[in-house]
Parts: structure tokens; sequence; C-alpha cells
């Protein structure tokens, strides 16, 4: 029976046939991205609805999904049984007769036309089937809810009682409102995002992803502990490129997890700081998750602005692992990694011309003010440019590799439009029927106005919609749902939507269901719930910094800069000691009693000035007594160095 689910037997198309098929449409759908990125149709005189853009790149990613996603996630492909064949056709034709007719039905929809509804109800069930291949049926599950209540919204009692929609005026709402399939989530998923990615594919193809993997080892490996740090610096530096916690986890993890193992450190916890260091990647400037350009859009602020008020809470996210990365090796006896492992100097400089990439990226978002996608493909052509003339360790990209990137590239964005798509449809409902509003008044109620009360309730409702869910579905959700009540109780709009990609990313690593700790317990060959439970401590700060930027939007870059300086430094300060408290180990062993002392002087230097009238107080607290602690502590270990030197 399973053959003839998965197509192992009967009538279907064999990989000489659907292969091709699935380049092409891979190839297609980063050029049209491309294409649009750089306003190509405008220039040629060519007026079509934005809209219609999106439907075409849904139309080749739709039967690329049925192509090379079987009916049950995680089997092999080899032949495309007939029905999945029949699914990538029907998807296609249906997309793509919305893309032709939009101009004339866009106008028509509450009239209920069936050139409308049927194309948006065939468009709808086959994209959540793509969906449950791509991400599982969580998500799947969840916008199914979401489609009920806009169908029976009227049987929920209570302040979130809906208005009940007719299904094909649904149906039509769906496929061609700018509300929904087609709208933001989507427009970012097909110009920004596929445009980063295709840069990602071209620096991986070049040898620049294995730069930032080999620089780091340069950088970190002759250090206590490097194995640890080295796992840090390559994710920062990887996750700065990707923006996936799993793809990061992958590709640095088979490096960094068997040196940390060697190095002498217990598996599950070579995971752990694996999977915490790529996650954070997301939230790494310049070059962020895909959720973070959504945030740009739904603020209506530039990409820039969001990537700046990131910055400084990815430091302090970074710092804090860096750190523990140190202490913890220091109190475990890890030495340097052995000189073997580490590549030659004069090697690794032949790859500096890849930073170059990053600087055209950097002052084209930051100095020109560029639309990131246009940023972004000057800094992948500037990285092909590079490679080619300079190469790195004496090879040198063909060309005919490089052209491989647009298919690499098509094949990779494939679950993100996916997800981006299917986030419209939520998006949908919430605005078809009411309910963004009366879920906003019902959450107010419920957190009594209380910013803290809302603040931990969403935190909660976050890590749970994140389980087993990719960063950008968790985000659109909450950003939908939960962030309007945090603005509405007088939370800075950047700070509300700051914190809900926080904790949408922290579900990577929170258990039960932790997808980025799980991928690198197998790496690490280590159970995977206590890999869990080991990222979440080393991830800590990840738990705490969303509160303190809700409470200091300093630390956001937002204010008075000196307050932001003030800020910066007492909630460095704070990660410090409370690291420390948390690996047990300063210069030396920490007894239970000072443990106690860093993690509450550590606390109180955290606790941003502005949180509460007299805040200021706990912090002059927490500086004084952290300073006196770590003095203490370094007059102490420099005295038993010299007692054991005589």
């Amino acid at each position: 029976m399973s053959d003839v689910i998965e197509g192992k037997a009967g009538f279907g198309l064999p990989p000489a046939v659907w292969r091709p098929v699935a380049s092409v449409l891979a190839i297609c759908l980063t050029l049209v991205a491309v294409l649009w990125s750089l306003n190509v149709p405008r220039a040629l005189g060519l007026a079509f609805y934005p809209q219609q853009f999106l439907a075409l790149i849904l139309a080749l990613a739709m039967p690329l999904a049925f192509l090379m996603l079987p009916f049950r996630r995680g089997e092999e492909r080899d032949t495309v049984p007939w029905y999945d064949a029949l699914f990538a056709l029907i998807s296609f034709l249906a997309v793509v007769f919305i893309a032709v007719r939009y101009p004339v039905l866009v106008n028509l929809i509450f009239s209920k036309p069936a050139g409308a509804y049927v194309p948006g109800l065939i468009s709808i069930l086959l994209l959540l089937e793509a969906l449950r291949r791509t991400t599982g049926l969580s998500l799947v599950i969840i916008i199914g809810v979401f489609l009920l209540y806009a169908l029976f919204g009227d049987l929920v009692p209570g302040r979130l009682a809906g208005r009940p929609q007719d299904w094909r005026m649904l149906s039509g709402y769906m496929a061609f409102d700018v509300n929904g399939i087609f709208g933001i989530p989507m427009a970012v998923a097909s110009t920004v995002v596929v445009t980063f990615i295709l840069f990602g594919s071209v620096l991986g193809i070049t040898g620049g992803s294995r730069f930032f993997t080999d620089a780091s080892l340069l950088a970190m490996g002759r250090f206590r502990g490097g194995s640890m740090k080295i796992a840090v610096l390559a994710s920062m530096l990887f996750g700065s490129i990707s923006g996936s916690a799993v793809a990061n986890v992958t590709a640095t993890g088979i490096v960094t997890i068997p040196l940390i193992k060697r190095g002498g450190y217990p598996a599950h916890k070579a995971g752990a700081i694996e999977a915490v260091a790529s996650t954070g990647g997301q939230l790494m400037p310049p070059v962020m998750g895909a959720a973070a350009f959504l945030m740009a859009e739904f603020l209506q602020v530039p990409y820039a602005e969001v990537a700046l008020a990131a910055f400084i809470p990815s430091v302090l996210y970074y710092g804090a692992l860096f750190v523990q990365a140190d202490l913890e090796a220091a109190r475990a006896g890890i030495s340097r990694v052995s000189k073997s492992a580490i590549p030659e100097k004069r090697a690794v400089l032949g790859g500096l011309h890849f930073i170059l990439a990053f600087v055209v990226l950097i002052g084209a978002l930051f100095v020109l003010l560029w639309q990131p996608e246009r940023a972004a493909l000057a800094a992948a052509l500037t990285a092909a440019v590079t490679a080619l003339v300079f190469g790195y360790r004496a090879v040198r990209p063909k060309l005919s590799a490089l052209f491989t990137v647009f298919e690499d590239t098509g094949r990779s964005v494939v679950e993100i439009i996916i997800i981006s798509a299917a986030s419209g449809l939520v998006i949908g409902v919430l605005n078809v029927t009411g309910l963004s509003f009366n879920l906003t008044y019902a959450l107010v109620q419920i957190g009594g106005g209380s910013a803290i009360v809302l603040l931990v309730l969403s935190a909660i409702v976050c890590i749970i919609l994140g389980m087993g869910l990719p960063t950008l579905g968790v985000y659109v959700l909450l950003a939908a749902l939960v962030a309007p009540a945090m603005v509405q109780v007088g939370i800075e709009p950047m700070a509300a939507h700051m914190f809900v990609l926080y904790f949408g990313m922290m579900s990577m690593i929170t258990p039960p269901i932790a997808i980025a700790a799980f991928a690198a317990a197998s790496i690490a060959q280590a159970p995977a719930m206590k890999t869990g439970w080991a990222a979440v401590k080393f991830g800590w700060v990840a738990f705490i910094v969303p509160f303190l930027f809700v409470y200091s939007p300093s630390l956001l870059l937002i204010g008075d800069p000196m307050e932001v300086t003030i800020a910066i430094l007492t909630a460095g300060l704070g990660v410090w000691l409370i690291s420390a408290a948390l690996a047990g180990y300063f210069m030396s062993r920490l007894s239970p009693v000072l443990r106690v002392l860093f993690g509450f002087f550590g606390l109180m230097a955290l606790i941003p000035a502005g949180a509460f009238p007299g805040a200021i107080y706990t912090d002059i607290i927490g500086v004084c007594g952290g300073i006196a602690l770590l003095a203490m502590e370094a007059v102490r270990a420099r005295g038993e160095t010299k007692k054991a030197a005589t």
C-alpha cells in the first residue's frame, strides 16, 4: 500500500520527465522574482498588478511542491505518482487563471462569479495540501480553524463572535483580494526573500560559506574552548546569510559539533550550543530571517530600521552565548582545537574578497537606501564577480556552476513561498470577519490593561504556537493576533513586533518540539529532549531580552543617545554576570553563594531604568554590586595564582 501511496508502483512520471520539469519551474521562479525586483516589466512598458506577479510566482511554486515532496514527509521520491502530477497541473492552471483574469475579476468578488470562486477554492485546497507536505499538519490545522471561523463565526459565543461568510465569496476573496493569499507575506517572500536566498546560494557555490567557517576556525581555534567559540561565530556568520535555523545547524553543525565533542564536551551540550547559535542567526543583521523583512512591511518602515533595532539585542544574544562558551570551557577544562584542524592563515586570507559583498549590501541598505531586494542582488553580483576573479583556496567557480544557483534558489524558496501564501489566508480571515479587532479587545481585557500580564501571555502563546512551525509562520500569526493588543496597551510598535519575533524564534529550541535543537541532536547523536533543555539554558538571554527592550526601547536604539549608551552598558554587564552564574565559573569555580550573588546583581543590572518608578536604583545596585563581585573574584584568583606559583 505504501508503495502505491508514494508512487513507487503504478502509473506516474519517471525521474527523466519530472526532474527536468522541476528544474525549469525552479529556474523560472527565480528569474521572474529577479526581473520583478529590478522593475524590468515597467522598463519594457508592461503594466501588471503586483498580485498578478505574485500569482505567477505561486503558480510556479505549487507544482514544484507536488513534484518534489512526497505524500508522506521524509520519504525518498523517485517516480511522481499520477495524482501528484495531476495536482501539480491543476494548481498551475488554477493560479495562472487567477493571474490572467485578475484585472477583470478583482472588482467582482462580492458578486460571487464562478470565475473567481472556483479557481479560488481549488487554489486554497491545494495550497493547504502543499503546506502539509512542507511543514506538517500543525500549521494546516491552525489555518483550517481560521477558515472554519470565517464560515461559522456567528456560532462562536461572546466577544469573539464573527460575521459568517459565504464560501463562494470567501474563496474569491482569498484568491483576489490584496488581504488574501497574494498579500504582504507573499509579496515579501516573492521578492526580498528570494533575492536574499539567491545571495546565500551564490556564497555557497563560490566558497563563501566555507570561507566563513574557515575564518571562524582561524579566529577562535587557538583559544580555550575554541571549538565552542567556533560554533558560535560560524553560526552567527552563516546565520546572517541564511536566516534559517535548521539550515544553519545542518551547514555548520556537521563541522562544529564533532569538534566540540572531540574537545571533551558532552554530546547533548555540543548540540545545544550549536542549535542556540544557529537560531540566533535569524536576528543577526545585516541579513536576518524572512520574518524581519515581513516586519518592515507590517510596520511600514525601511528594512534598515528593523536591522538597526535588532542590532543590540542580537549582540546581547551572541555576547551571552560567547561568554557562556568561554566559561563552560574553562570549567570543563576544554582546550584549544588541534592544530591540524585549523586552516592556514594564507589560505583563509584569500577569501577576504567575500567581505566586499557584505560591504556592498550594507552600503546599499543603509547609505543608498535601496530596496532590500535590489541590495541583495547587488551583493550577489559582487560575490559572483569577485569569486570568478580571485576564487577561494585556488578554486574558481565555473560560469556554468554559477547558473545553477537559479535552480537551487527556486527549490529552496518553495517552502517559504507556500507558508507565506498560506499565511495570507489567516490575514484574510482576520480582515473579512472582524476577528482582528475582537481578539485585540479580548486580549487587552484578559491582561486587564497590564502590559506585563499581556507580555507573559503573549510569550507563552508564541512558544506554544511555534512548536513545530517555522519562525515565519509563527511571526505572521502573532503579528496579526497579538502585536496589535500589545500596541494597544502602549508598547512601542517596533518593540511589540520584535518581542513576537524573538519568542516565535525561541520555539525552535524550546521542548517539547524544538526543531533546531532536534536537528543538532541528530548530528551530535545525543538525546533530543536533553539537547533541547540544554539549549534553553544556553539561550536564556533570548527569553529575557524581549522584556527588556519592551520596557527600555533604548535597547532598540530608540531614544536619547545617552540613555541608549547606559542601557547597553548595564544590559551587557547583566548578561555577563548571569552567564557566569549559570556556568558556575568566572576566574575559578563559583560557590553556590557566589552564583546566587552573580545572578542577583546581574538581574538588577538587566532591569531597565525606565521599567518602573525607581528602577534606576536597581541599575545602580546591579552595576555597583556586580563590579565589586568581579573585582573581588579577580583579586582572589590572582592571589591563588601567586600562591600556586610559590
